[in-house]
């Protein structure tokens, strides 16, 4: 089992390898040490026109993920334009599929998406987002970088 991309993320360091401040005060949960790490991302098929709209939505909004135990990373990744959409993904990165099962069970979760899905004079995205889940089996690193930037 590898934890040290974890650890790395949370920690960082700086070029001369010395730890630095840890970014967030949140604890790495017993399951990073004994499963693998955990990718969960959402699909949106962002209307043509509305793009700028739907990343003020994610922008302006309070996710409170930093208090969550196993959170890592989050990304609003834009993807390829389609004559109709924009797809865009969000994506998260956790400690373990039971750290990202807690968060979606919490308060914190429920406060971030109260507004989901609210009508709105015009949809911002087609249909609804599509979950994926991935859990990492197979991590390789670049052995040409330094061990912290390969992390």
């Amino acid at each position: 089992m590898i934890i040290e991309p974890l650890l790395t993320v949370i920690f960082g360091f700086t070029k001369e390898g010395q730890e630095r401040r840890k970014l967030r005060d949140v604890p790495l949960s017993r399951a990073a040490e004994d499963s693998p790490m955990f990718i969960a991302m959402n699909r949106f098929k962002v209307v043509k026109g509305e793009e700028e709209a739907f990343e003020t939505v994610w922008s302006s909004r309070k996710t409170r993920l930093d208090e969550m135990q196993g959170f890592i990373a989050f990304h609003l990744l834009k993807g390829p334009e389609k004559e109709d959409h924009t797809l865009y993904s969000s994506h998260t990165t956790w400690a373990s599929k039971e750290d990202f099962t807690a968060w979606t069970k919490s308060e914190q979760f429920r406060e971030s998406h109260r507004n989901a899905g609210q009508p709105r004079p015009t949809p911002l995205y087609l249909g609804h987002p599509e979950f994926e889940g991935f859990e990492t089996i197979l991590t390789e690193r670049n052995p040409h970088l330094p061990r912290q930037a390969a992390e």
